[in-house]
């Protein structure tokens, strides 16, 4: 049984797992990264990076490779699709962002962050203690041989499903909605430009569905509540393309398919970890409404590893500096799904409100309607009120 000492383990070779490490690593701390596959490894994700996220990456691990990229390399922008077929592009503000090939993306950061890599270990169990935290893991390409590893910190990077979570908080998964989030790629025809993400507002749709292309496919996704009938969900979607968007599947390429923790960020419920381990990233339930997490993932990352930087420098304890710098963060997640923060302020990249003023009244109060109707959908959001929707008639319609 090997027996490994690190002061900083990371669990899981991710987009935050790079940002903590490089944070770490710079500061002249040993920093071990476990993953359990072979890198570089498939990452189901669209890939649509966003602005901040885009220029966090570029300032921080420099502008990575081409193959890092999907084609479309640009995005420009998210348009709302409306049950009627009407369209409302809303063009990111600081300009188009790129579409990301995340097994590439997310191994040229991990190399970058210059952290040591162990792959094709799996995370087991945890030990937490007054000085430092004891984690067991398996060899999966030695016969699962065991090996320990004790670390000062531990930070949990290891996605929606993070055992690490699991093993810190054992009732955590079943306290909070998970949903499946699957998508299937198609050689087709579709009345929609490719350069930009397409998103549905439709409550009778599920809770998220999209499309956009991607190295000559268009990729269909749709999200339901675990234990409800996917397929039947996505034909749905198909027709509603069909139908409005002059959809035609000349064949079906692949489809993929995992579970989502998007209730964390709806419900404002994060975990962030306790007794020297740090939860960061989509573990800790970083999600952004249009279910972009690389960019919170890459700032949680960073701040997660800053704080245990500051906990060395200083003697500090690095959850209680964490739980204090990831409030900002924490914020900027939850007013993204915030109804109020969406009608009225801009919590997004794209300027809501800009858009749809520019529609004729008749275009916003159908428009207004449905986007009611979709977050009505959602646990959480019972409470858009009477109240709330006259507020948005006088901002969109100019009255009550």
């Amino acid at each position: 049984m090997n027996d490994i000492t690190t002061d900083v383990l990371i669990i899981g070779a991710s987009l935050a797992g790079a940002a903590a490490a490089k944070r770490t690593v710079d500061a002249g701390f040993q920093t071990i990264m476990l993953e359990r596959k072979t890198l570089p490894r498939h990452k189901i994700c669209s890939g649509i990076l966003s602005p901040r996220g885009y220029a966090f990456l570029q300032n921080n691990f420099g502008e990575p490779p081409d193959n890092a990229f999907h084609a479309p390399k640009w995005v420009t922008g998210v348009n709302f699709l409306f049950p009627s077929g009407l369209q409302l592009p809303m063009p990111f503000i600081p300009g188009p962002t790129p579409h990301i090939y995340r097994k590439h993306a997310d191994h040229h950061v991990v190399k970058a962050s210059r952290a040591e890599i162990h792959e094709h270990m799996e995370f087991r169990d945890l030990e937490t203690r007054a000085n430092d935290v004891i984690v067991k893991a398996r060899n999966v390409s030695e016969n699962g041989k065991e090996v320990v590893y004790r670390a000062k910190y531990v930070i949990a990077a290891d996605g929606p499903r993070s055992e690490v979570v699991a093993k810190l908080y054992p009732t955590f998964r079943t306290s909070i909605p998970w949903f499946v989030v699957g998508q299937k790629y198609y050689k087709a025809d579709l009345d929609l430009d490719e350069q930009w993400f397409h998103f549905t507002i439709n409550s009778q749709l599920g809770y998220y569905t999209w499309t956009h292309a991607e190295n000559g496919s268009h990729i269909i996704g749709y999200t339901d509540e675990h234990g409800e009938p996917w397929p039947k969900g996505h034909a749905k979607v198909l027709d509603y393309f069909e139908r409005h968007h002059g959809l035609k599947i000349h064949e079906e390429v692949s489809k993929e398919g995992y579970l989502e923790n998007f209730g964390m960020s709806l419900t404002n419920n994060f975990v962030f970890g306790k007794q020297r381990v740090l939860v960061t990233g989509q573990a800790a339930g970083f999600l952004n409404m249009m279910a972009e997490g690389m960019s919170c993932a890459l700032h949680s990352g960073a701040i997660a590893g800053e704080s245990i930087v500051e906990s060395f420098t200083r003697n500090g304890d690095a959850n209680a500096i964490y739980d204090d710098q990831i409030q900002s963060e924490r914020k900027r997640t939850v007013d993204q799904w915030n109804p109020l923060k969406i009608l009225f302020d801009n919590p997004h990249e794209a300027d809501l409100k800009a858009a749809i003023m520019k529609r004729p009244l008749s275009d916003r109060a159908y428009m207004v309607k449905e986007m009611l109707a979709y977050m009505g959908q959602y646990r959480g959001y019972g409470w858009v009120s009477p109240i709330l929707k006259a507020s948005v008639r006088r901002l969109f319609l100019g009255r009550y």
